[in-house]
């Protein structure tokens, strides 16, 4: 806790709340790192589900899809960094940021690892939907905590 503390009070934490219209800003462009990201891992997970593009591989899809999710995580994470800055003490006890992050770090290791595995090996069409299907239940429910998050707040 103490770091959050400490967090708090440094002049970065103090300039974002201080100001609304940074605030906003940052909000702003953490909203457009998420959508790159989910949207990439949509378009990932659909192609291996069978639903889109599905006449191509899954690593003609997955390979540029997973640039956009890698581009939307750097963004998110620097932004969501500013805006956890002022709030840290709080957001850290916070069941449901405490959910996302954990849906977050899930969500990655999952793509990272399983479905790219699983893209490259064009497998079983049963082991590709099943791995679109974990993927798209991640993802959404980073969506689903992150905005339940904000709301909730």
């Amino acid at each position: 806790m103490a770091f959050f503390v400490w967090l708090e009070g440094t002049r970065v934490a103090m300039t974002v709340r201080d100001s609304l219209m940074l605030t906003g800003a940052l909000s702003a462009v953490h909203l457009v790192g998420f959508t790159l990201t989910t949207g990439g891992a949509l378009v990932a997970n659909l192609n291996l589900l069978g639903v889109l593009f599905p006449g191509r591989r899954a690593m003609e899809v997955t390979r540029p899809a997973t640039r956009g999710i890698a581009l939307g995580l750097l963004i998110s994470v620097v932004t969501g960094a500013l805006l956890f800055a002022p709030r840290a003490t709080a957001a850290s006890v916070n069941g449901i940021f405490q959910t996302k992050m954990l849906l977050l770090a899930a969500a990655v290791l999952f793509h990272a690892s399983v479905h790219q595995r699983v893209a490259r090996s064009d497998g079983p069409a049963l082991a590709r939907r099943g791995t679109a299907l974990v993927g798209l239940l991640l993802w959404t429910g980073l969506a689903v905590s992150g905005a339940s998050f904000i709301l909730l707040e």
